[in-house]
């Protein structure tokens, strides 16, 4: 299994907004491209990304074939737009809670 890790900050003003997007669009889009959502972490003190998250697909080919579609290019584009400092990676899963 193969883990896409990302992290964020939102964007002061847009909590609201950003928390109905993810709920309503992002998880949900996630999951229906195949990208099995394992674990979400949000910060609340520190210099750490506010939000840290990840998920899962099958084999490394099919999470590069999700990651090169239309479909995940305008998820992560609204995203975008209510967060700031966006990161990502792609690694091998294992047991746990992953950086």
């Amino acid at each position: 299994m193969y883990k896409l890790l990302m992290s964020w900050d939102i964007r002061p003003g847009k909590e609201s907004e950003y928390f109905e997007f993810v709920v309503q669009e992002f998880g949900p889009g996630l999951m229906k491209l195949g990208v099995k959502p394992p674990d979400a972490w949000y910060t609340a003190y520190g210099d750490e990304p506010q939000i840290l998250t990840g998920g899962v697909t099958e084999d490394l080919e099919s999470l590069q074939e999700i990651l090169g579609s239309v479909e995940w290019r305008k998820l992560k584009r609204k995203l975008l737009t209510f967060v700031t400092d966006y990161r990502q990676k792609v690694i091998r899963a294992s047991g746990g809670f992953q950086l």
